[in-house]
């Protein structure tokens, strides 16, 4: 009978037309997380392109550490020269439901002073989670996809960073995190932009589905969902409401402003209110042109030089145009080409309407 319902469920879903977006895109199930790993390691097998053990002497501690988990001990001040190794981080992240012996990649950055990991090759080492636990085993040839060569006289180029790399499945997992999602009756649904009517709109379409009461809003950002207790048939469940197809609330008015690069970004729901804008440049130029005056003959007079400065000052004819009530992105644009504004005029244009309170929107500057 449940599966019979599923079904039911299913086709009811599909035969719902509308212009929204799935319930996966907007939205992740509480508790049913990625997770961070880290861990520290040696490459080998650099072609003489790894840390200078004089200045990294953490280089040489772990290599003598390793090499006596191998019963070989090295001779105590001994100068230890370890050009093809390399001192490197590893990081990963865990996806959820990961399972022991399922790979995961990896990243592995130089944390001495190598040159280039490229053709390396890192040797096995730990994978810890926050909690000092580990979860993975990392093992495995790099793919550095910088490199970087030097010449006898000291010239040298370098294409990308040679100085990290990446491994394809690189590790392998050793023990699984513990999940929520197999615990009480309720699954909660947070969403990735919290928005009250988006909360309400998947609210409603789930009711409507499953019965009055099975979701219930929590915030603005969080929804509850009542589900089966037997772990299969949740997740038959939540197969259906991922794909519920549901009406996203838009997002809030923004204008965001990049200094630096001169772009700027416009959202759909911005409005001006009643404002008129002008804008121009006024050019003041100064020119120096001195003149010599020269005594009259026999006069005992003196040659003197004469300052003659000449200014102009020239504004350009900008016409001011005029943005009526709930004047909307088109227009603005419209009217701001129209009068040939550059982006840095259209800053000062959309600062000042801010500064006015004639603009209906949030203006982020970055």
């Amino acid at each position: 009978m449940l599966r019979k319902l599923f079904v039911l469920l299913g086709l009811s879903v599909m035969a719902m037309a509308a212009q929204a977006e799935r319930l996966k895109d907007v939205a992740t199930i509480n508790g049913v997380r990625s997770n961070q790993l880290i861990g520290y390691g040696l490459v080998v097998g650099l072609n003489g392109s790894g840390d200078q053990t004089t200045q990294t002497p953490f280089t040489v501690q772990t290599f003598n550490n390793m090499m006596a988990q191998f019963g070989i001990k090295v001779p105590a001040g001994g100068n230890v020269q370890l050009k093809n190794v390399a001192a490197v981080s590893i990081h990963a992240e865990l996806p959820p439901f990961a399972k022991p012996g399922q790979t995961i990649d990896i990243t592995v950055s130089s944390i001495g002073n190598a040159k280039s990991l490229r053709g390396g090759s890192l040797l096995m080492a730990p994978l810890k989670g926050i909690d000092g636990n580990v979860y993975a085993i990392a093992q495995g040839n790099l793919v550095v996809g910088g490199f970087d060569a030097g010449g006898a006289d000291g010239s040298r180029i370098t294409v990308n960073v040679p100085s990290a790399g990446r491994i394809p499945g690189g590790a392998t997992v050793e023990r699984p995190v513990p999940s929520g999602f197999n615990q009480g009756n309720t699954l909660t649904l947070n969403l990735n932009r919290p928005d009250f009517t988006t909360a309400k709109n998947i609210v409603d379409q789930i009711n409507d589905l499953l019965g009055p009461g099975v979701a219930q809003a929590l915030d603005g950002g969080s929804i509850s969902v009542s589900a089966p207790l037997d772990p299969s048939q949740r997740v038959d469940y939540l197969s259906i409401l991922e794909n519920l197809e549901v009406d996203v609330g838009q997002a809030v008015a923004k204008v965001i402003i990049n200094s630096r690069t001169g772009t700027i970004v416009i959202g759909q729901n911005v409005r001006v209110q009643p404002a008129a804008v002008t804008h121009g440049s006024l050019t003041v130029t100064i020119t120096e042109d001195p003149q010599v005056s020269q005594p009259n003959p026999l006069s005992d007079g003196q040659t003197v030089v004469v300052p003659n400065s000449k200014v102009k000052a020239e504004e350009e004819a900008k016409p001011m145009f005029k943005f009526g009530p709930g004047t909307t992105l088109d227009e603005i644009v419209r009217a701001v080409n129209q009068v040939g504004a550059a982006p840095s005029d259209l800053m000062a244009i959309l600062e000042a309407l801010k500064q006015a309170g004639a603009l209906q929107a949030d203006l982020i500057v970055i």
